[in-house]
């Protein structure tokens, strides 16, 4: 019954793997393109960088488990990882239209930027990931 039990531990190490990976990238990626600095503002205690960060990786990840949920295999999953931060990046530049200096307002400490930008990229990653149900 055990052994049972255990023969999905393969697939889930491999996906559970895959998923970290993709995180790993996304945030990699991510903090890149944008002209903050989020880490070293989250080391400086500044609680609306985390905020837009946490909630934008909210963001990916609600997309993330759709693929690894939908998907045919782990490169299935990967391109779904990857279409899920391209939209996450195209999400940050789209809410800077009404917030011009988001990122500068974001690296001062101010919430209500962060906010917008984290909540609107977890809207965008929940809207990805209903549509990544075929």
């Amino acid at each position: 019954m055990i052994l049972q039990s255990l023969a999905g531990l393969p697939a889930f190490l491999v996906y559970f793997c895959t998923g970290l990976v993709a995180i790993v990238a996304y945030l990699f990626a991510y903090t890149r393109i944008t002209p903050h600095n989020e880490f070293q503002l989250i080391r400086d205690n500044d609680p609306a960088a985390a905020i837009a960060l946490g909630l934008s990786l909210l963001g990916f990840v609600a997309p993330l488990v759709s693929a690894i949920a939908h998907s045919a295999n782990v490169l299935d999953c990967l391109i779904w990882a990857t279409i899920a931060l391209a939209v996450q990046i195209v999400v940050f530049f789209l809410v800077k239209v009404p917030v011009p200096n988001l990122s500068a307002r974001i690296a001062a400490g101010e919430l209500a930027p962060a906010i917008w930008l984290g909540l609107s990229s977890l809207a965008a990653g929940l809207l990805n990931a209903a549509c990544m149900i075929y």
